[in-house]
């Protein structure tokens, strides 16, 4: 998971109907910046492939009326956006709204579809919506100087939806990549995208709690795993809690599953193998919980405390100095 986001969303009945949408003489803009009021209105949360609601009006008004996603939206005479609509299709943008508005599911749910570095993936309510910034890291090349020559086997833990998976055997032809996690339905989503993206013969998918059934050896791990802490979840809205909750919750400090995946991930790694771990908002945490491990912090358009890696000569000696 990325960030936990904002804070809880406010609870409002607001309906958008096809009249608040302009339906007299609309056009695609007029009806983006109508939606956008209505969702603001309607205090809905973002940061499911979206930071705020134009952005998010926009995405769902040309989703739903088939356009491309990169279509120019403004009311420039050429533009897409000072295209005349009808009013069916009004009314069909209008459900839409209506249906986010009133469900609080993130948007990703209701086209079934989230992008991620430019790479379109499936997604539905079986796995978390996919907006990890290890993406960022791996289309950017920031961590090819990390990897070693002999770097070949690549496990993507906690996969989810496999979009990281995809991504690094987009990045690296070379390596063979391994999606896993503990949820069977998110692994049928993983499925889905591996077929979409026709790499069956690169990423193999494995049930596993942490790396219980993943001996390796791993030259590179990468793993957003659950690590928000038990105060944020109980303050995530509602568009969070929609999501499932088993790839969000990681215990009262968010360090459950971090725990365990160092403690065990020196034994399932290559001598020269590195770690690459997100852990959101969790920096605190995360030092506190590891004050004396060495790690290197990865710049990423959120800053440069939210990714980190970690070489398996660190986590030996690591091991090592907390056993005396």
């Amino acid at each position: 998971m990325s960030s936990a986001g904002p804070g809880p969303a406010r609870t409002c009945d607001t309906v958008v109907h096809s009249e608040a949408l302009e339906l007299k003489g609309a056009t695609i803009a007029a009806i983006i910046e109508s939606g956008a009021q209505a969702l603001q209105a309607a205090g809905v949360a973002f940061g499911h492939g979206t930071t705020n609601a134009r952005d998010e009006a926009a995405w769902l008004v040309l989703w739903r009326l088939g356009l491309p996603l990169d279509s120019d939206v403004s009311d420039a005479p050429d533009s897409i956006g000072n295209q005349a609509v009808t009013r069916d299709q009004i009314q069909l943008v209008a459900t839409l709204f209506d249906s986010r508005i009133r469900t609080r599911k993130p948007a990703a749910y209701l086209t079934r579809e989230a992008w991620l570095q430019g790479i379109s993936f499936y997604i539905d309510e079986r796995a978390i919506v996919p907006r990890s910034l290890i993406a960022e890291l791996l289309v950017d090349g920031s961590v090819d100087g990390f990897l070693s020559e002999n770097t070949r086997q690549v496990l993507d833990l906690c996969t989810g939806n496999a979009s990281l998976a995809v991504l690094a055997a987009m990045a690296w032809p070379e390596v063979a990549v391994t999606g896993a996690d503990i949820s069977p339905d998110a692994l049928a989503v993983a499925r889905i995208n591996v077929d979409r993206h026709h790499l069956q013969d690169r990423i193999a998918l494995k049930l596993s709690d942490g790396l219980a059934a993943l001996p390796g050896p791993w030259d590179l791990i990468l793993c957003n795993p659950p690590y928000v802490n038990a105060a944020s979840m109980a303050a995530l809205p509602s568009e969070y809690r929609a999501e499932p909750e088993l790839a969000l919750a990681g215990g009262a400090d968010g360090m459950d599953f971090v725990r365990q995946l160092l403690a065990d991930a020196p034994a399932c790694m290559s001598e020269d193998a590195v770690i690459i771990l997100e852990i959101g908002n969790e920096r605190a945490h995360f030092e506190a919980a590891f004050p004396q491990l060495p790690v290197f912090w990865l710049d990423t358009s959120a800053g440069g405390d939210q990714v980190l890696l970690i070489t398996r000569q660190a986590l030996a000696a690591h091991a090592r100095l907390t056993a005396q």
